[in-house]
């Protein structure tokens, strides 16, 4: 059998067109030097800013400084296998994390890798770590609530969906169990929540997954865990990746909650990776674009408009001050960038009152558009009672005689902070907190001791759920006390208060 010149030709242009195809081109670089969890890669001409560098053993880094001669790479694990003279590889990847629905109930670290032994995530979807946060154009005023559950927060310094609101105080004063009780209040409703941990010790953060879990709340709920034993960039990505996670129910016409626990360990994490990398240090030694750090972090928080399907994502960031120094360079900047802060006080923590909320440092620049109109006309006049009780109580600690309208307002405000104290993992929906709020503005726990009131509210609750359940079912529905509801609130708390002071023999 003879084969024609032709024919060769045929096949040794298939086999080039072939063998062109197989070629696997990837840009490769070597490590000029490596420690403390950054490498300097010589090499990866094209590499992009936030790209996934692969080095050997499969761990990634992820390209932060671009220089001349060289790329500075943070390193996400353990840098003991890589070497100088190394292969890096370039993934063209931008840094990105699973999104979606399967997200729900699981446990990740800062890179969005399982780490609570379910087995590999499936999402279907993978979002970039750092986009840019809505315009102007995009989004819509903030008008609905978002109920964390605490009645001093709902009725005082209300957060509604797509706001920013900091959570900030010394540590070990509940900024995180007032957090924790947001999760937990979003049960009925369909918020999705992102729990993000920075720099905690992991049994912390395991106690909290477990309190969420007893709580049916892990069902809505990511928690992404970047621990104290993880390396800086972990630490550093890690509020990014979450906020990715939640961007993506928001972009869908969705609604979710972030909490970010907590932004100045983030901040810290951040000055170790930039001294590191040779970047000019600043104010208190952090590099110059801490600002720019975090405000571009919490601008994606937003309420998007109709046109883009108005989803939502809601943010509570979390700020631990030194000593209560709210001026210092973090929690200024925080504060700056954020719509409003709840402070927490430690004089108050200690003295028994808990969530320890100072309603005078306290504030929503939001206010009343993240208030349904009920929350507004019963807490209307909560935050001006209890700012002139403290001062009516500061100045009677004197021990002089005071008058009878005195004596009526401190009994008054007594009265209003013991109602406002809650026990942590028990969030309450607005119609409960309406009825209380309604009870101690209106007069009726002035004559009963303050020991009695945490019974009273249980109870109150009770008598209404079997007895008048129709003030709950008006309050969920219409949102508002109109005069039918008035009067039937007013009879309900005044012969439950009678039937109360009779049990226990109250005069």
């Amino acid at each position: 059998m003879q084969i024609k010149a032709e024919e060769i030709s045929q096949i040794i242009k298939g086999q080039i067109k072939d063998y062109e195809a197989k070629v696997d081109l990837s840009e490769t670089g070597t490590v000029i030097s490596v420690g403390d969890g950054i490498a300097r890669v010589h090499g990866v001409e094209n590499c992009m800013a936030m790209e996934l560098l692969e080095f050997p053993g499969g761990i990634l880094g992820l390209a932060l400084n671009l220089e001349s001669d060289n790329v500075g790479c943070a390193i996400f694990g353990n840098v003991s296998g890589i070497k100088e003279g190394a292969i890096v590889k370039r993934t063209g990847k931008i840094a990105e994390v699973p999104v979606g629905p399967e997200m729900d109930g699981r446990v990740v670290d800062g890179v969005g890798f399982p780490i609570d032994g379910q087995g590999p995530i499936t999402a279907k979807l993978t979002s970039k770590m750092e986009v840019l946060a809505p315009g102007v154009i995009a989004r819509k005023g903030v008008h609905e609530p978002c109920y964390t559950g605490s009645k001093a927060v709902d009725a005082m310094t209300p957060v509604g969906r797509g706001q920013r609101e900091l959570i900030i105080g010394d540590r070990q004063i509940g900024k995180t169990a007032l957090c924790v009780d947001a999760i937990i209040a979003q049960k009925e409703t369909d918020v999705h929540c992102i729990y993000v941990a920075i720099g905690q010790k992991k049994s912390t953060v395991a106690l909290v997954v477990e309190a969420l879990r007893k709580n049916g709340a892990m069902d809505y709920t990511t928690v992404v865990a970047a621990c104290a034993s993880d390396p800086a960039p972990m630490q550093y990505v890690a509020a990014f990746a979450g906020c990715a996670m939640g961007e993506y129910y928001r972009d869908n016409g969705q609604h979710s909650l972030i909490i970010y626990d907590d932004l100045s360990k983030q901040a810290v994490s951040y000055r170790e990776l930039s001294l590191l990398l040779r970047r000019p240090p600043g104010r208190e030694a952090y590099p110059g674009d801490i600002f720019f750090n975090h405000s571009r972090l919490l601008e994606r928080s937003s309420k998007v408009n109709d046109e883009l399907g108005a989803g939502s994502l809601t943010a509570l960031p979390i700020i631990e001050t030194q000593a209560g120094d709210v001026s210092a360079f973090i929690p200024t900047n925080v504060i700056s960038i954020t719509d409003g802060q709840v402070y927490l006080e430690p004089n108050l923590f200690f003295s028994g009152v808990r969530p320890a909320i100072n309603v005078g440092l306290s504030v929503s620049r939001v206010g009343g558009a993240a208030q349904v109109k009920a929350m507004k006309q019963v807490a209307g006049t909560l935050r001006l009672d209890l700012a002139q009780y403290r001062e009516l109580a500061a100045f009677a600690g004197f021990g002089s005689d005071l008058d009878a309208a005195t004596q009526k307002q401190l009994t008054r405000g007594a009265r209003l902070v013991e109602i406002l104290k809650q026990p942590q993992y028990q969030p309450l929906p607005m119609e409960k907190q309406v009825s209380i709020i309604f009870a101690g503005t209106k007069g009726y726990l002035d004559t009963l001791p303050l020991d009695t009131l945490a019974e009273y509210e249980q109870d109150l609750y009770t008598h209404i759920t079997s007895n008048a359940p129709d003030i709950f079912d008006t309050l969920k529905e219409k949102k508002e006390i109109d005069k039918a509801l008035e009067e039937k609130m007013h009879a309900t708390m005044k012969s439950f208060t009678e039937t109360f002071k009779a049990a226990k023999g109250i005069q």
